[in-house]
């Protein structure tokens, strides 16, 4: 498969918001009106999917009108970005439905996580199209300390130029969305290094438990020569997160893994430092490779932007690096 990397951003350009998980319905007008002044401060039109805002049950709407906007928004030659709306758990649901070859023949930055982490995958491995782990457009409804993640989000999609991710300075775990005001910041004490050394290749990856949905299907990522990242969310305890990196783990595509980053937990995980130090010795597969963790990308604020079938060096050591090359 041949990499295909979308034309970035610039002034002017209108970004598609789509809703292919959870509904647009969900998300409050304070937090819409602080995320559409955020893109008009980059100098970004918005615009909606037609189904965008229909919510059903399941906080979501049909497969049919899911992949209705979807395609619509690949197919619109003004449209040069696609953001999700929000995470959840059914957008696995529409990779059958899906038009690989419009996709491939439009191509254009692509951008959520989570849940999303299905479609960024699938996205990548059946059309070579690099797209973007990244802040939902939720996300930018954010009022308070969303620089960092605003920083690389730009870095990402406006600019080819490579770039070094540097730790955040504080990060939050607090339901922003109920109280933009009442905010809880943590002092960050920096990324840490469970098994030292050096590697480079394409990244992939993202929300553990999503990724290992695609497992043993057409649309699971090609793992050769490859630096993969992984998250979970709350609902992750300890045990979870290690039987379903064991799960990745045992896939014939794992050898091709050079390198492991891991996001930071979540606070009710209860993951900690020891915690996870005994998870990654545990695994035999991991004892020659460079694994980093608590990395500022998952269900953790802020979050940097990862560009899924772009290249990454890392340097795992006393002062751990991590460059993005290609994005």
């Amino acid at each position: 498969m041949v990499t295909m990397y979308p034309q970035k951003l610039k002034k002017g350009d209108e970004v598609r918001v789509i809703a292919p998980v959870r509904s647009l319905a969900i998300i409050s007008e304070e937090s819409r009106k602080i995320a559409n002044k955020r893109f008009e401060g980059l100098g970004l039109k918005l615009s909606f999917g037609k189904h965008a805002e229909e919510m059903d049950e399941f906080v979501s709407t049909s497969i049919e009108a899911r992949v209705e906007d979807f395609h619509q928004a690949f197919q619109d030659k003004n449209v040069k970005a696609i953001l999700t709306v929000i995470g959840g758990f059914n957008s696995n649901q529409l990779l059958r439905y899906l038009d690989w070859d419009l996709i491939k023949s439009n191509p254009k930055i692509f951008c959520g996580f989570s849940d999303v982490t299905a479609l960024n995958n699938s996205i990548y491995a059946k059309t070579g199209l690099v797209n973007y782990s990244g802040p939902h457009y939720s996300s930018f409804g954010q009022e308070l300390y969303f620089d960092y993640t605003l920083n690389y989000f730009v870095k990402t999609v406006f600019s080819n130029e490579p770039f070094e991710i540097k730790p955040s300075s504080d990060w939050s775990d607090d339901a922003w969305y109920k109280d933009q005001k009442d905010r809880k910041l943590i002092k960050n004490d920096g990324w840490l290094v469970l098994n030292d050394g050096n590697a480079e290749g394409t990244i992939v990856g993202g929300n553990l438990c999503t990724l290992n949905l695609l497992q043993g299907t057409e649309y699971f990522p090609n793992l050769e020569n490859s630096i993969l990242f992984i998250e979970d969310d709350e609902e992750s305890q300890s045990h979870h997160f290690d039987r379903d990196l064991q799960s990745l783990i045992h896939t014939t595509l794992f050898s091709g893994v050079k390198g492991l980053l891991i996001g930071r937990f979540q606070k009710a995980s209860n993951v900690d430092t020891v915690m996870l130090q005994k998870i990654i010795d545990t695994k035999q597969e991991l004892k020659n490779i460079p694994v980093i963790a608590n990395v500022d990308f998952g269900h953790t604020d802020p979050k940097i932007t990862i560009p899924i079938g772009g290249f990454v060096e890392l340097n795992a050591s006393e002062e751990p690096k991590i460059n993005i090359t290609k994005h």
